[in-house]
């Protein structure tokens, strides 16, 4: 199930994204519009500044602003950045690996075989949309 931080994360961008304006946008206007506690959004925001999706200017006239174009915003970045890993079980995971200790055989593994399934699914939705597609 996808988290709340991952929910309001992607509304976030993509109010972001679809604003006129390229001016920085206050965490006030975000969080009334896509109905999100300001003070949950505020770290969401961080992180996604942390992690080079967004920038922010401080003082009057300041707020967030995507540092790139919505169409450079791959989802399974964002993805990875607000859920973590995109695999339901380490054993399949591509980025954060790990071997379960119940299981002797990966290969015998029918909890494994199908995982390697839902994770590419999955990937395949994630890699071929982006920021852009989102705000269409």
């Amino acid at each position: 199930m996808l988290s709340k931080k991952t929910k309001y994360g992607l509304k976030a961008l993509t109010y972001l994204a679809s604003v006129d304006s390229k001016e920085p946008v206050q965490i006030a206007e975000i969080a009334k519009h896509e109905n999100i506690s300001q003070k949950f959004l505020e770290s969401i925001l961080l992180t996604l500044r942390r992690n080079g999706f967004l920038g922010s200017k401080k003082g009057k006239g300041g707020g967030y602003y995507l540092i790139k174009k919505p169409e450079e915003i791959q989802m399974t970045s964002v993805m990875r950045v607000l859920e973590g890993p995109i695999a339901m079980v380490p054993c399949v995971s591509l980025n954060f690996y790990e071997k379960c200790d119940d299981c002797p055989d990966e290969n015998k593994c029918a909890v494994h075989k199908l995982m390697i399934q839902v994770r590419d699914s999955a990937l395949k939705v994630y890699r071929n949309n982006t920021l852009a597609d989102l705000i269409k």
